[in-house]
């Protein structure tokens, strides 16, 4: 079965690749059946020849996952298209931490959030309460007060009793004699004119 994979070349921790098709059970340094191009991981330079190696990819080789990736962002001259993550490279512990620290803005988010409900529930219990204890001294008010008023009500009817009670028989007589001597007095017959002597 035919690769296409990187054949290692370069100093001790300096490597640098070639890219070749090799038949599989050769050995790394083996003999190629064709050299595509060449890859320096160290400062990403690429010059591949892709119209070759995907017509080698047709004909049934295998590329490693590694040279999958240089072929897919390979430009049309050969050179790799390499873009820089934003993301910088974190270690294991600093992940842990960083989603931790994740973790711990939401559980705050989340706790801020039921503070300031339950902080709208006492607010609406206290409004509610107020109101109630309105109502209760309306009522107790309105309770106090009736017996006052019926009191007041009394004394004003007892006064107006007594304002309306009938005279008593004296005050009538005069009444009653100024009304007969009305009429007299109407009655009285004017003295008629003597008649003078004619003349």
């Amino acid at each position: 079965m035919l690769k296409i994979r990187l054949k290692r070349l370069g100093a001790k921790k300096s490597p640098s690749y070639r890219i070749i098709v090799i038949n599989s059970t050769t050995k790394r340094e083996g003999k190629p059946i064709q050299e595509l191009g060449y890859y320096n991981p160290k400062t990403k330079i690429m010059k591949l020849d892709k119209a070759t190696a995907l017509e080698w990819i047709k004909k049934g080789a295998q590329p490693t996952d590694t040279v999958k990736y240089l072929i897919e962002n390979a430009n049309a001259d050969g050179s790799l298209n390499y873009k820089k993550s934003d993301k910088p490279k974190l270690s294991k512990k600093a992940k842990a931490k960083l989603e931790a620290e994740k973790e711990a803005a939401v559980q705050a988010k989340e706790e801020a959030k039921a503070a300031k409900a339950a902080e709208a529930q006492a607010a609406k219990e206290a409004e509610e309460t107020a109101a109630e204890a309105v109502v209760a001294e309306a009522v107790e008010e309105a309770t106090i007060c009736e017996p006052l008023e019926t009191e007041e009500a009394k004394e004003a009817e007892k006064i107006l009793e007594a304002s309306v009670e009938e005279p008593t028989p004296a005050e009538e007589t005069p009444a009653v004699e100024a009304s007969a001597e009305e009429p007299e007095a109407e009655t009285e017959e004017v003295p008629a004119e003597e008649e003078t002597p004619a003349e």
